[in-house]
């Protein structure tokens, strides 16, 4: 009987995406105020402003690094590839589909571009010259430092993915937590933009549980990856073993 009532819901989740069901979980109304739950950046001369280009400083000597590339392989990659080590299972879109979707319809945007409009604080990189592990962009310049939306969206992400799979959630959350991490050690944000992005994403988190729809697909989703971590291929040990040695090293 459960079996059977798991297979009606991964059914109707299934439809719904094919009939064309992707909007985001939340409406724009429904989106928490980044400006009223975030600090504001650090005050230009404070000890926290200093702290940021401490870091800044600091994180240059990690160039070439282990470390550095895993920040450089942050910058673009994606939610269930970044986290198959911490979840130990490799999924992608083919193989999870409900997943994929559901990590699709969730951002921070609405919470993070209100608070970078408002402050447009200068990247690190752009207060004082050094390497940093992407292209150094018009668009990169322009788009403020604080909070960091990368952080933002990986530790929302980290969090749904706790949530399937609760047996991993101290790895996935840790691994979310050093992807935050990634964008000082890359030098495109500084330690105070990162920490702010946390918060954002952990904002989101918490109204998104009041979706219907979320919970649907969650419940499908958790369904989905139950059944795929008997027969999906699980990730390359050594590669692993790699990756948790280098994200040991830590920007503070």
């Amino acid at each position: 009987m459960i079996r059977a009532g798991m297979a009606a819901v991964l059914s109707l989740v299934l439809a719904a995406t094919q009939a064309g069901d992707t909007h985001p979980y939340l409406t724009a109304d429904q989106y928490p105020d980044g400006m009223a739950i975030l600090p504001p950046p650090p005050a230009a001369g404070s000890a926290a402003a200093q702290l940021d280009m401490a870091v800044f400083r600091a994180t240059r000597k990690l160039q070439g690094s282990a470390r550095w590339r895993i920040a450089a392989d942050d910058v673009t990659n994606d939610p269930l590839g970044r986290n198959a080590c911490a979840m130990q299972i490799v999924l992608d879109a083919a193989r999870a589909p409900v997943l994929t979707q559901l990590l699709a319809r969730v951002g921070t945007g609405p919470v993070v571009g209100k608070v970078k409009a408002a402050y447009q604080v200068p990247r690190p990189y752009l207060r004082e010259e050094g390497p940093i592990c992407e292209a150094k962009t018009a668009h990169l310049a322009g788009n403020g430092d604080y909070p960091s939306g990368h952080t933002a969206n990986g530790w929302l992400e980290a969090q749904i993915l706790a949530q399937v799979m609760p047996d991993r959630a101290s790895a996935i959350l840790a691994r979310g937590r050093a992807y935050g991490e990634s964008r000082a050690i890359c030098g495109s944000h500084s330690k105070s933009a990162v920490e702010a992005g946390y918060l954002a994403g952990a904002s989101v988190f918490a109204v998104l549980q009041t979706s219907l729809a979320y919970q649907r697909d969650l419940a499908a989703a958790r369904q989905e990856v139950a059944r795929l971590r008997a027969t999906a291929p699980r990730p390359d040990g050594a590669a692993c073993a790699a990756e948790a040695a280098a994200l040991r090293v830590r920007p503070w």
